[in-house]
C-alpha cells in the first residue's frame, strides 16, 4: 500500500484514522443516495433501480458496521500494521460504494432510458466522487480505486449510449478523474507540508479533522496581515472572475476591491465582507458574481488568522427565490395571491387615507358558475387548465390600472385605484364576462363556462379592504341569485338585506338554543281508501317580532351557521314521538339536507330517535331532494343504504325540479317517488301536464315504488290523479294543511271513524271507473 510505504508512521496512522472519521456525514450522504436512487426508481418501476436501492441499504449498513468497529479498536499513533489493515477495509468498502455508483449510472443510462433517472444517477456519482478526493485524499491508492470504479462503469454508460454528445463527454471523465487524482495530491501535499514538527496523535488527529471539515468547499486562510496565506483550488475556481492566476502571497483586501471596481461584485457587499474580515469577528455573506452563480463566504478568526469558507449557494438562492415567489403568487395561474393582493391593496387605502385622496376605488369578485361541475365531470387537472386560462384571458381584458389576483377555488378578484367614470367599472366587468364565456378547448373537450361578478366602488379614503370584499361579495349573491352569468354593483339595500340575514342567524341560533322551534304535519291519503296513509313532519320558526319566518328562508340559514343538523335532530326526536302515539299502520315522514347526508351524525340520530320513541322502523320515512344528492353523491348514497338496511323508507322528494336523473331512481335504494306540486297546478287544465305526471307514476310504479302528488289543493285535481293517472298517495291543502300535534291527533281519529263511509265512497268511485 503506498501511503503506508511512504509517510511516516505517525501521519501514515492519523490519516487512516481521518477516513473512518465523521460517521453521521457518511450516514447522511448515502441517505441522500437511497432516496435519490428510490426517486428514479419510484418514477421509472425499474426493477433494476430498486435492486439498487436494496444494495446501497445493504452496503450502507455493512459501511457503518465497519465504521464503529474502527471506533471501538482504539488504533494506537505507532501501530502501522493495524492502521494498514483498516486501510485495507476502507479500500474493500470505498470500492464496493463506488462501483454500486457506477452501476447505477451503467444501468440508468443504457437500461432504463429516463432522462431523470440518468441526471439524478450522474450527479450523485459525479457529488460522490467530489466527496472522495475531499474525504480520502490521504490515501492515494483509496481515491484512485474509487474513481476507476465509479468513473468507467460510467463511461460504458455513456458510449453505449451511441449518441455523439455522450461519447464526447464519456472521454472528459478521463481528465475529470485525473484532476480528482490531483486535487487529492494537492490537498495532502498542503497538508503534509504544513506539519512541520511532529505532535502527539491526538493533536494531528484535530488537525485532520479540521482540514476535513474545511476542505468540503472552497477555503482561503489569510495571516495577520491580510494576505492570502493559503487557497485551495475550489476557492480560485469560484473566484477566478474575480482575479485570475495565484492568489497565496496577495492581499486579500486588494483583489475584493479589484474586483468590486471591475463590477464583478458590488460595491457594498465588497465594503461589508473586508469589515468582516478586519473585526477579526465572524459571520455569512451572499456574494452575487453573476445572475447565475451566488456564493456565500463564512468568516471565522482565531487568534491572528482568518478562515473564509466559499460556497456555491446558487440552488439555494434559487429554491429560496421559488419559494418568495409561491408565498405571494398563485402557482397555477402566476396571479398575486391573496396575501400578496392585501398587501398591494391595504397599502394603496393606507395612501390614499394619508393624502385624504377621495376618488372612488373598485373592487370586483369575479366567481366561475358552477365550476364544480367540471371536476366533477372531467377531473381536477382538467379543473386546473380552466382557472389557467381563465387568468389569462382576465389579464387580457382588465384595464392597465386593475390588479388581478386569485383568491382560491374558482374565485378571482380585481382591484382598480385609478379613477373611473360611473360606467367604466361596469364596462370592465361585462368585458370579463365575456372573455370567460368564450368556449374552452380542454384535453379535446369543448366547455362552455359563465362567470358572476360583485362590484364594489366607495370613495378611497373612507373604506378598508374587508368594507370592499364584504360589498362586494353581496353584489356577487345578488349576481348569482338572480340567474348567474351577469354583474351587480353593490347598492344599500343590499348592506340591509345582509345586516337582516345577520339578525336572523342570530335570532335562530337562539330560538334553537332556547327550544321554541314547532313541527307540524301534514297528512298523506291513500287514494284508494281515502285513509291517512301518513303524516309529513315540518319544522316551523315563529319570530317574536317578525312572526313566522318561511322554511325555505330560515333553514338555508341553519345550513350556513351549522345548525341544520340540530334541528334535523330536534325534528326526528319530536315527529317519531308523536307519531308512536298515532295507530298503526300511519307513519311519519321527515326531510333532510344535503348536509344532513354528508354528515356522520345522520344513521345515530335515527338510530336514537326510533329507540327512544320506540317507533317500528317500518313507520319512518325519510325524504330526501334531486338536489341534496348532487354533492357528494357517493357519500350519500352510503348514509341512504344505512338507513334502509335498518327497515326505514326511503322517499324522493320534488320529483322534476332538480335534475331528474334516472340514475337516481336506478342506483338508490329509494321506496317512494313524490311528483313535485309544480306538476300537479295545471293538471285539470293541461293535457300535456296529464300526460307527463302519468307517465311519471306509470315509471314510479314499474320500479315498485309508491307514487305520492304533492299539492292537491281542488276536487279537480283530485278526480283527474284518481281517474285518469293512477298514483298511489296524495297530499295538499285538499286534505289539510299542516297542523300541530294535537290537532292532526283529531283529524287521525275523525277520519278514522269515517273510515266505513270513506271505503263505501271508494267502491262506488271504483264502480264508476268500471261502468265507465
Amino acid at each position: 500500500m503506498q501511503s503506508a510505504k511512504i509517510l511516516p508512521t505517525l501521519d501514515y496512522v492519523s490519516i487512516v484514522a481521518s477516513v473512518y472519521q465523521e460517521r453521521r456525514a457518511m450516514l447522511v450522504g448515502m441517505g441522500a443516495t437511497i432516496l435519490a436512487v428510490g426517486l428514479t426508481a419510484l418514477k421509472t418501476g425499474a426493477p433494476v433501480l430498486w435492486l439498487h436501492v436494496a444494495a446501497f441499504m445493504v452496503l450502507t449498513y455493512f459501511r457503518d458496521r465497519n465504521v464503529v468497529g474502527f471506533s471501538r479498536a482504539d488504533l494506537g499513533p505507532a501501530d502501522r500494521a493495524r492502521a494498514r489493515f483498516w486501510e485495507g477495509r476502507a479500500t474493500l468498502f470505498g470500492v464496493m460504494t463506488s462501483g454500486l455508483y457506477g452501476s447505477w449510472c451503467f444501468f440508468s443510462l443504457v437500461i432504463v432510458n429516463d432522462p431523470f433517472a440518468e441526471l439524478t444517477a450522474v450527479s450523485v456519482t459525479v457529488a460522490a466522487m467530489i466527496g472522495i478526493a475531499t474525504r480520502n485524499f490521504g490515501i492515494d491508492r483509496l481515491v484512485t480505486l474509487q474513481c476507476l470504479a465509479s468513473a468507467l462503469p460510467l463511461a460504458l454508460g455513456l458510449l453505449l449510449t451511441f449518441d455523439s454528445y455522450h461519447i464526447a463527454l464519456s472521454a472528459l471523465l478521463l481528465p475529470l478523474m485525473t484532476s480528482f487524482r490531483f486535487l487529492a495530491a494537492d490537498v495532502r501535499n498542503m497538508l503534509l507540508n504544513a506539519v512541520h514538527e511532529r505532535v502527539a496523535a491526538s493533536s494531528l488527529a484535530d488537525q485532520l479533522d479540521t482540514a476535513l471539515d474545511t476542505m468540503q468547499h472552497g477555503l482561503c486562510m489569510l495571516d495577520n496581515n491580510g494576505v492570502i496565506a493559503l487557497a485551495n483550488s475550489r476557492a480560485q475556481q469560484s473566484f477566478a472572475m474575480i482575479a485570475n492566476g495565484a492568489w497565496v502571497g496577495q492581499t486579500f483586501r486588494e483583489l475584493i476591491l479589484a474586483g468590486a471596481e471591475q463590477g464583478v461584485m458590488r460595491r457594498t457587499t465588497a465594503e461589508r465582507v473586508l469589515r468582516m474580515v478586519g473585526d477579526g469577528g465572524g459571520g455569512k455573506v451572499v456574494v452575487a458574481l453573476t445572475e447565475a452563480y451566488h456564493c456565500e463566504i463564512t468568516i471565522s478568526s482565531r487568534g491572528d488568522r482568518t478562515v473564509l469558507l466559499f460556497e456555491d449557494v446558487t440552488a439555494r438562492v434559487r429554491a429560496q427565490e421559488r419559494i418568495n415567489f409561491m408565498a405571494r403568487y398563485d402557482g397555477l395561474t402566476g396571479l398575486p395571491n391573496r396575501a400578496q393582493f392585501t398587501e398591494l391593496v391595504d397599502a394603496d387605502l393606507a395612501g390614499r387615507v394619508r393624502r385624504d385622496e377621495a376618488t372612488p376605488v373598485v373592487l370586483m369578485i369575479v366567481d366561475l358558475d358552477d365550476f364544480k361541475h367540471v371536476n366533477d365531470s372531467l377531473g381536477h387537472l382538467a379543473g386546473d387548465k380552466v382557472l389557467a386560462e381563465a387568468a389569462n384571458r382576465l389579464r387580457r381584458v382588465v384595464h392597465n390600472a386593475s390588479h388581478v389576483a386569485r383568491f382560491g377555488g374558482d374565485e378571482f378578484v380585481v382591484y382598480r385605484a385609478q379613477p373611473t367614470l360611473d360606467s367604466e367599472p361596469g364596462l370592465e366587468a361585462q368585458a370579463m364576462l365575456d372573455a370567460l364565456a368564450e368556449p374552452y378547448e380542454i384535453d379535446g373537450e369543448r366547455l362552455e363556462l359563465k362567470a358572476s361578478i360583485g362590484i364594489a366602488r366607495v370613495p378611497g379614503n373612507e373604506t378598508l379592504l374587508d368594507d370592499l370584499i364584504r360589498q362586494a361579495d353581496l353584489a356577487l349573491y345578488r349576481a348569482k341569485g338572480n340567474g348567474k352569468s351577469q354583474w351587480h354593483e353593490f347598492e344599500e339595500a343590499l348592506d340591509v338585506e345582509y345586516r337582516y340575514r345577520q339578525r336572523l342567524k342570530a335570532d335562530l341560533r337562539a330560538a334553537v338554543e332556547a327550544g321554541s322551534l314547532t313541527v307540524v304535519y301534514q297528512p298523506v291519503v291513500d287514494l284508494a281508501t281515502r285513509r291517512i296513509a301518513g303524516c309529513e313532519a315540518l319544522v316551523r320558526w315563529y319570530h317574536p317580532e317578525l312572526g313566522a319566518v318561511a322554511p325555505m328562508v330560515f333553514v338555508p340559514l341553519a345550513e350556513d351557521i351549522g345548525l341544520v343538523s340540530r334541528i334535523t335532530e330536534f325534528v326526528l326526536d319530536t315527529a317519531c314521538a308523536e307519531c308512536a302515539r298515532w295507530p298503526e299502520g300511519i307513519g311519519i315522514a321527515i326531510n333532510v339536507s344535503g348536509r344532513d347526508l354528508r354528515s356522520d351524525l345522520l344513521v345515530g340520530q335515527v338510530d336514537a330517535a326510533i329507540k327512544r320513541s320506540g317507533l317500528s322502523p317500518e313507520r319512518l320515512e325519510i325524504e330526501v331532494t334531486e338536489t341534496a344528492l348532487i354533492e357528494e353523491r357517493n357519500l350519500a348514497a352510503q348514509r341512504l343504504d344505512a338507513l334502509v338496511s335498518h327497515g326505514i323508507g326511503l322517499a324522493l322528494d320534488d320529483f322534476g325540479t332538480g335534475y331528474s336523473s334516472l340514475s337516481y331512481l336506478n342506483e338508490l335504494p329509494f321506496t317512494k317517488l313524490k311528483i313535485d306540486r309544480s306538476f300537479i297546478c295545471d293538471i285539470a287544465r293541461s293535457e300535456r301536464s296529464e300526460r307527463l305526471v302519468r307517465n311519471v307514476a306509470r315509471l314510479g310504479q314499474d320500479l315498485g315504488l309508491l307514487v305520492t302528488a304533492e299539492g292537491v289543493e281542488t276536487e279537480e285535481q283530485l278526480e283527474v290523479l284518481a281517474d285518469r293517472v293512477g298514483v298511489d298517495q296524495v297530499q295538499g291543502y285538499l286534505f289539510g294543511a299542516p297542523l300541530p300535534a294535537s290537532e292532526i291527533r283529531e283529524l287521525i281519529t275523525s277520519m278514522k271513524g269515517q273510515s266505513a263511509r270513506l271505503e263505501m265512497i271508494g267502491r262506488e268511485h271504483s264502480r264508476r271507473m268500471n261502468a265507465d
